[in-house]
């Protein structure tokens, strides 16, 4: 071993030695650490991040078709159950990219092109920023809006900060 060590010494200007800089890093195994391994991310995580930055858009109701509402409602009531934040999104997930399906209920009144402008905006960002995937495309489908004298499915939860 002393003879590798001898071997990656420099000669300095006045006649001694000096120990290379990145000694450790040659010794350990080849390469950065960032390119050992892989990582994968499954649909359900990325399906997670986008429904919570979808509802975090003003103008978003709710997210999910009526159908899948109702039985959402239902499952929340029993013991145990818990709201799903996937609800109305549907994730493709690769290896560098990523394509999403959302189904929302906008609130009467607001302008869906906007809404959906910035549904799209905000999951890109949550996505990226999260995941490190590329989010090639995010289908937005409207399928209800939500007017003022309707009574809700499910009670609105306060939302805690």
């Amino acid at each position: 071993m002393t003879e590798s060590v001898e071997q990656n010494r420099t000669q300095t200007p006045d006649g001694g030695t000096e120990q290379p800089q990145n000694r450790r890093a040659a010794r350990r195994g080849g390469g950065d650490p960032a390119t050992r391994g892989r990582t994968t991310i499954a649909d359900g995580v990325v399906e997670k991040i986008a429904g919570l930055a979808a509802r975090d858009v003003l103008g978003v109701h709710t997210m999910g078709s009526g159908l899948s509402r109702t039985f959402g409602a239902v499952r929340d009531r029993v013991p145990g159950g818990s709201k799903s934040v996937t609800r109305g999104v549907k994730a493709e997930v690769g290896e560098v990219q990523t394509a999403l399906d959302l189904e929302i209920v906008v609130d009467y009144g607001v302008a869906i092109a906007d809404v959906a402008q910035a549904v799209r905006e905000n999951v890109i960002a949550a996505v990226e920023r999260m995941t490190g995937l590329e989010v090639v495309e995010v289908n937005i489908a409207v399928s209800d809006v939500k007017l003022p004298d309707e009574q809700d499915e499910e009670p609105e939860q306060p939302r805690i900060q």
